[in-house]
């Protein structure tokens, strides 16, 4: 226990972006500070969250439609929530996630035709409707996120990340509209730059909530 209020730290965007680099910075910055840091993804997390987001991504088969897409997702979060996220936040712990809901927002909302009223009552069923303290979203433009694939994967990505672009740009725009819609919690970020660069934009966006 750090006697603090522990905060939930969502890094958000579409492919490419940096999310993961990100949150590895974050982290040790905020261990650097003492801070109790638990770095965690979704879907993942937890055992059974880990074997749904198997199931997810596998390029095997015929995939899975948007709603049941999502209803796998909303799964992987209830379980994920219930057994890592609230228990270190409860104790003061700072936890960073590599995606949350809003990501089902964009991606099976935005991207796959289902409506956010939908997505966010899967959520409120299975996770209590937890939201992030605040959430990062990393933005570029699609030729930068397309060239950092390429040089990650070589083009083989998973099966989310290998839909159209059309599919992304739906994305991409629905990620944009949940941070006009909610700005106290969305803090958007230029993910243009070097990792060192981003860094310190995150870092000075999350200076009001910094013990």
């Amino acid at each position: 226990m750090t006697g603090l209020p522990g905060q939930f730290i969502a890094l958000e965007g579409g492919e490419g972006v940096g999310k993961s680099t990100q949150g590895r910075m974050l982290a040790d910055a905020l261990r650097a500070r003492g801070l109790e840091v638990v770095t965690t993804r979704e879907p993942g997390g937890t055992p059974g969250a880990e074997a749904i987001r198997a199931m997810l991504l596998s390029t095997e088969g015929e995939g899975w439609g948007a709603r049941a897409e999502a209803l796998l997702f909303a799964a992987a979060r209830a379980d994920h929530v219930e057994k890592l996220i609230r228990p270190a936040i409860a104790r003061g712990a700072w936890v960073i996630c590599d995606r949350f809901v809003d990501s089902s927002r964009a991606y099976q909302g935005g991207g796959g035709g289902l409506s956010d009223a939908e997505v966010l009552d899967l959520h409120r069923i299975g996770s209590g409707g937890l939201l992030p303290d605040l959430t990062v979203l990393l933005t570029v433009p699609p030729e930068v996120s397309a060239q950092r694939l390429a040089l990650r994967d070589g083009g083989t990505g998973d099966r989310i990340e290998s839909r159209g672009a059309a599919y992304h740009a739906r994305v991409a725009e629905a990620f944009r509209s949940f941070a006009v819609q909610a700005p106290d919690r969305f803090a958007e970020i230029d993910a243009v730059g070097s990792p060192a660069d981003v860094h310190s934009r995150i870092m000075a966006r999350l200076a009001g909530l910094l013990p």
